[in-house]
């Protein structure tokens, strides 16, 4: 395999300047496209102005949009990228920015190439050595809990100092701080700020409330 391509280091600058400012990234599963606008307000009162909507509904990429549109301080991150071709849709829907579960060399090689930066997501240390080459240095690392969680990543800390990551399920309010205590370790990605049961029933009060205890406990 060869590589020919690498990631422009401006695509990790971008990553940095959004994950900075984000200690919590709220991961969202719209079912409804009417509760993705208020849903992402909640939040975005609450405190968290990075959202992540996972492509595991069918109106998952118009909920970007709609995002977009209506809440134009926050960075909206399309999740569950597992092709180019999905890449590619969320590039047109405006997404900020890219989140995979996992990473194909398919998707670095359009990631090395597109304008909307992707945070690819890895598990154990040779797979991150294979993002590397392709010059890419912040990662999601995932299924962060069942992967060796905090343990994992002050090890991997050790040969690969300079990448940064974003841990990604498992994560709770008991725990992630734990993980934001790291050198490591830029933000922590969560989907308990969005139980279902508050969602279903719409309380985005609640919701809210979720958001506001985690900025305000979480703040750099």
């Amino acid at each position: 395999m060869t590589i020919e391509k690498q990631l422009p280091s401006t695509r990790t600058t971008e990553l940095d300047s959004i994950c900075l400012k984000a200690e919590v990234i709220p991961v969202i599963t719209v079912n409804r496209i009417e509760d993705a606008v208020p849903m992402g307000r909640a939040l975005v009162e609450g405190g968290l102005t990075v959202l992540e909507v996972t492509l595991r509904t069918d109106c998952a990429i118009e909920a970007i949009a709609r995002l977009k549109k209506e809440l134009p301080h926050a960075s909206i991150a399309a999740g569950t990228v597992l092709t180019p071709a999905q890449y590619r849709r969320v590039e047109d829907a405006g997404a900020d920015f890219i989140v995979t579960p996992g990473a194909t060399e398919a998707l670095y090689r359009y990631g090395v190439e597109s304008p909307v930066p992707m945070l690819p997501g890895v598990a154990t240390i040779s797979e991150l050595m294979t993002g590397w080459q392709y010059g890419y240095r912040r990662f999601k690392f995932f299924p962060a809990e069942a992967s060796g969680g905090v343990k994992a990543l002050k090890a991997f800390g050790g040969p690969i100092g300079e990448a940064r990551f974003c841990p990604t399920g498992g994560i709770s309010l008991d725990n992630a701080a734990d993980y934001l205590a790291l050198p490591n370790v830029m933000c922590v990605g969560g989907s308990w700020l969005t139980p279902s049961s508050l969602v279903d029933a719409g309380d985005w009060d609640g919701i809210r409330q979720l958001a506001r205890e985690a900025a305000d406990r979480f703040h750099h």
